[in-house]
């Protein structure tokens, strides 16, 4: 039997285990195990064991849960009520204002926890409710809060951003400062979009009306200071690891102690906030450990069949395919995985085939890094069984169905492609930072 269809057995048979509904960690690991133990025999276990300990002593793994907690703290204690506050107030005698504040929100809740799910919770329980009783579109509302959630994952500190930097052992502040351009580039393409739309189509996002738009300047500038408090937080993680102030690890524990004594300070901080963010963060934590843990041992069982190299002589050799459409023939394999997947799932069933092949092919590892969070945002939103959709549905009140949900999502799937395309086409946009910050 060739090296060649073990690879491919081990493939299909975890797609199967993972259509069959079991958990991504154990169907990869036990695909991985059990491969090792029949190629190798009893030597076979030391891969799994040596994944472990590689994994243990890998100090940025530190943090991992520093961020998610500090990202849960910051949502529980209620202090992204107040930001939406601060936008509904400034953006809301525009048209379309409060659907531009909801993007704001959503990339400042981005900028403090680096997950999606946080911020299309925050989006769907604060935003959606406002936004629809003030009579904006349903169809477009939802698709703007799907779509600005899915900044969190782009927007440093991104934690898929840490777990592919865990998986393809790349620098984790790299791939952070490479992410804040083509987040920002996201955000500002949504918001033109809605700007847009809005301006063609008033009723699609009336604006306030007169009588709450009269508030003074003194409680406008007040609550400006619920954007302070996340300002602050951001400056402490990420400003003082650019300054080089502190690593990466000592930024994480800077971001978590500062968000637990912004709640501190707010009165906030409860038993029960305490309590949920802790175990919020225990959870989630745990769950991208053993992801991680899988997804090294089926990488090591892979590199020792030799399937990447398998894999990069078939695609040039054999069917004489140039760096670029094979790049391309990746991403449009992760859109089609992204209808069925989650993102962690997509990155450990794949990486070990195409992190390699991406390097050997001479692209920038940091610069994949972003392309494949930015596929990973339009296939999160991507019918039939985009990662989003049924978030939002589970979140959305019963008006909003998911025919409307499906619908509401396509303009903005298409202004992402567009976004990809861009950072495809001129590297330099993810590239510059890091090259500027860490070239100094």
């Amino acid at each position: 039997m060739s090296y060649e269809f073990i690879a491919l057995m081990m493939f299909s048979t975890m797609m199967v285990m993972l259509l069959t509904g079991q958990r991504v960690f154990g169907a990869i690991g036990f695909v991985a195990a059990g491969a090792a133990l029949l190629l190798w025999g009893d030597g076979g276990t030391e891969m799994a064991f040596s994944a472990a300990m590689k994994l243990m002593k890998w100090y940025p793994l530190l943090t991992l849960p520093l961020f998610i907690y500090m990202g849960y703290m910051l949502s529980e204690s209620g202090i992204a009520d107040d930001l939406y506050r601060m936008f509904h107030v400034w953006m809301g005698p525009l048209n379309g204002g409060l659907a531009i504040g909801t993007i704001g929100l959503m990339v400042a809740i981005s900028a403090m926890n680096g997950l999606s799910v946080a911020g299309m919770a925050i989006g769907a329980t604060i935003a959606l409710p406002e936004l629809l009783r003030r009579g904006y579109d349903k169809i477009m509302v939802t698709g703007v809060i799907q779509a600005g959630s899915s900044l969190g994952i782009l927007v440093p500190p991104s934690v898929v951003l840490v777990l592919y930097g865990m998986i393809a052992r790349q620098p984790i502040g790299q791939l952070w400062l490479a992410g804040v351009f083509p987040g920002l580039l996201m955000a500002g393409l949504f918001i033109l979009y809605i700007v847009v739309r809005c301006k063609l189509q008033p009723h699609l996002g009336p604006p306030l009306p007169e009588a709450e738009r009269k508030v003074g300047w003194g409680e406008k500038l007040r609550l400006l200071q619920a954007g302070i408090v996340p300002l602050m937080i951001f400056f402490c993680m990420t400003g003082l690891f650019l300054m080089g102030i502190t690593s990466l690890v000592e930024s994480s524990a800077v971001g978590a102690v500062a968000a637990t004594l912004a709640a501190l300070f707010r009165g906030r901080l409860t038993r029960q906030v305490i309590h949920d963010t802790t175990r919020k963060t225990l959870g989630v934590s745990c769950m991208f450990m053993w992801i991680i843990l899988a997804a090294l041992c089926f990488g090591a069982v892979f590199d020792g069949l030799g399937a990447v190299k398998a894999i990069e002589s078939f695609f040039v050799g054999q069917l004489g395919l140039g760096a670029w459409e094979i790049l391309i023939m990746m991403q449009l394999s992760y859109l089609l995985m992204g209808m069925f997947l989650d993102d962690t799932a997509m990155l450990v069933i794949v990486a070990p085939l195409y992190v390699p092949l991406v390097g050997a092919l001479g692209f920038d590892l940091i610069w994949y890094g972003v392309l494949y969070t930015i596929t990973c945002q339009i296939a999160y939103m991507t019918p039939p069984f985009g990662y989003n959709l049924f978030l939002m549905r589970a979140m959305a009140p019963p008006e909003v169905t998911l025919a409307d949900i499906y619908r509401s999502i396509i303009p903005f799937v298409l202004v992402l492609v567009f976004g990809l395309a861009l950072v495809t086409a001129f590297p330099q946009i993810a590239l510059w930072l890091p090259e500027w910050h860490y070239g100094r």
